[in-house]
């Protein structure tokens, strides 16, 4: 849960300044865990990473990636083909429909090539800010934005860097408290800490690095 209220954001900066290089010592890998090779792809398996393991995406691709090889391939799929193909991955239809509207999207209107604007990448059916910088900061090396997944919301909320929970409001204010050469570094090392230390149910408080800076450990 986040902390109460909401501190100054002198000492939310100061605080996450002291972080970072613990949290860089203790996650120093910032490669992003989905298998991609092109910025389609990327996107792709980010739309297909909402609700589902970054694991169980990275099985799913290589059969996906080879059957739609560029972005004109995904708009002129069979939608029960590609429906079966990604129905492991949970809510496929949903999915299927986001990732063909966005391939047709991405053909009509920016020459089958992934657009590099955070404006235009939003425009895309399937895609929010999330996505969105996950693909610019990865794909592009553009910060444009800071990447607010649920490990984000929760760990930013415990370590009150945010009393927010609505993820465009956190990001908002992790922008504010961040230097932009931390906005993409800073949130992956968030998400490693979300799902190796600091979980939902049952955080592991007594084991973590960062204990002495969060406000919510003698809390959880």
């Amino acid at each position: 849960m986040a902390t109460r209220g909401i501190e100054s954001l002198r000492k939310r900066r100061d605080r996450a300044a002291e972080l970072k290089p613990i949290l860089a010592d203790r996650y120093p890998d910032l490669t992003v865990s989905l298998d991609w090779g092109t910025p389609l792809e990327l996107l792709v398996a980010t739309i297909l990473s909402a609700q589902c393991t970054d694991e169980r995406v990275n099985r799913v691709t290589p059969a996906l990636f080879e059957r739609y090889p560029d972005a004109e391939a995904f708009a002129n799929a069979d939608r029960d083909e590609l429906e079966g193909l990604v129905r492991s991955t949970g809510f496929y239809r949903n999915k299927a429909r986001n990732i063909q509207g966005m391939a047709q999207r991405v053909v009509a209107e920016h020459g089958g090539r992934v657009p590099e604007a955070m404006d235009e990448l939003v425009e895309l059916p399937g895609v929010a800010r999330k996505t969105a910088n996950v693909v610019l900061s990865n794909a592009f090396g553009l910060r444009e934005g800071v990447v607010v997944d649920t490990h984000v919301k929760r760990v930013a909320g415990r370590l009150g860097l945010t009393a927010e929970t609505d993820p465009v409001r956190v990001e908002r204010d992790l922008m504010q408290v961040l230097d932009p050469e931390d906005w993409h570094s800073f949130p992956w090392r968030m998400i490693l800490h979300g799902r190796q230390r600091c979980a939902a149910r049952k955080p592991d408080c007594a084991g973590c690095e960062i204990r002495s800076l969060c406000p919510s450990a003698d809390r959880l």
